[in-house]
Formats: structure tokens, C-alpha cells, sequence
């Protein structure tokens, strides 16, 4: 029992002295673009995302960053042979910290916690008799996400992010009163792979 305890805990943090030293900094982000055509229909989706992050390592294997992108989405519709099209546009901005564990020479295991924000409207064009409107919104959370880094050498590494737990505050301008989103999830579905550039020392 003893020997299985012993094994658990190396395999949790590891005896590699390998540490991802006090002063690096790191480049990633994400970049991504759908689109959806609905041949019977017309309907149409797409949505673009774009995020470059930064991160400096404060610590040895602490690291704080920030996430600084635009995001937008439209759907297109027909309506009673009225095109509808919404389109979400917003500015986001994600504030992070990430506690990274040795695994292994080149694997660790990390814990991220961020607090992602975006500022953006909702707005609809539509053909009569469907009448157009702008909202602006503003949505504001706090997520943590465990991970996995593995380093290809000194430069360049794979991240891979599964799921997140988090709260998320989402209000319109003109609005009352806001909505509160709670997400908990380890989901393999979830999965989420990133590169990123080192600038080792």
C-alpha cells in the first residue's frame, strides 16, 4: 500500500528537476473560423475568433498572463421570406494566473484561473415587417482550467485544456437585470489544443 502511495505521488508532481524558470515569457492565442450553410433552408452561420496571449513567468512555474482579442458571429435567416441577420460583435479581454506541476523533463500539469471579459453588441438587420435593433452587452466571469503542457524543446510546447469550471455574468446595457451562467465540466468533448512559443532563458 505504501509502495502505491509513493508511485501516486510521483506520478502527481513528479522528481524531475525540470522547472520552467522565473523570467520566461511566452506567446499562444487562438485563432478560429466556422461557417455553416443550410442548403434547404438558406440559413447561414459563422463565427470568427481571435485571441493573442501573452505570459511571463513571475515564479518558477507561476505564470500571469493576459488574452487581449476580438470575437464576432452572425447568423442568417429567412423569416416568411424576410432575411433576419443577427450579428454578435464584441472586444475581449482575459486577465490570467497558471500554476504549472513537473511531470516529467518535458510534461507538467497546470492550473489556470482567469477572469475573461468582453464588451461587444448584439445587432439585428432585418427586411420588413421584422424591425432592426443594436444592444450593447457586457459579460464578465471567473474560470479555472486544469491542463497539460508538453514541451517539444526549449522553444515551442502543446497545451491541451479539458473543460472548465466557472461563472459568467452577462448583462445588456438598457437591461434590469442580468444573467448568471454556472459551468461545470471535465469533459473529454471539451478538449482544447494550443501551441505556443517560448522565449526560453
Amino acid at each position: 500500500m505504501k509502495k502505491l502511495l509513493l508511485a501516486g505521488a510521483v506520478a502527481l508532481f513528479g522528481l524531475s528537476n525540470a522547472q520552467i524558470a522565473k523570467g520566461t515569457t511566452y506567446l499562444s492565442g487562438q485563432v478560429n473560423y466556422t461557417s455553416t450553410q443550410d442548403n434547404n433552408t438558406d440559413a447561414k452561420t459563422e463565427d470568427f475568433k481571435i485571441v493573442p496571449t501573452v505570459g511571463y513567468f513571475v515564479g518558477t512555474n507561476i505564470a500571469v498572463g493576459l488574452g487581449v482579442g476580438y470575437v464576432n458571429g452572425s447568423t442568417t435567416q429567412y423569416i416568411n421570406n424576410a432575411k433576419v441577420k443577427n450579428t454578435t460583435d464584441a472586444f475581449v479581454v482575459a486577465p490570467f494566473a497558471r500554476k504549472y506541476w513537473t511531470l516529467g523533463e518535458k510534461l507538467y500539469i497546470f492550473g489556470q484561473l482567469e477572469v475573461p471579459m468582453a464588451f461587444g453588441k448584439d445587432k439585428r438587420e432585418a427586411d420588413a415587417p421584422y424591425a432592426d435593433s443594436e444592444n450593447k452587452f457586457t459579460s464578465i466571469g471567473v474560470n479555472v482550467k486544469p491542463g497539460l503542457d508538453y514541451f517539444l524543446n526549449k522553444n515551442w510546447s502543446i497545451e491541451a485544456t479539458i473543460g472548465e469550471f466557472g461563472y459568467n455574468n452577462f448583462k445588456y446595457k438598457d437591461a434590469d437585470k442580468s444573467t448568471d451562467n454556472f459551468n461545470f465540466g471535465l469533459n473529454l468533448s471539451s478538449v482544447t489544443f494550443g501551441v505556443k512559443y517560448v522565449f526560453a532563458k
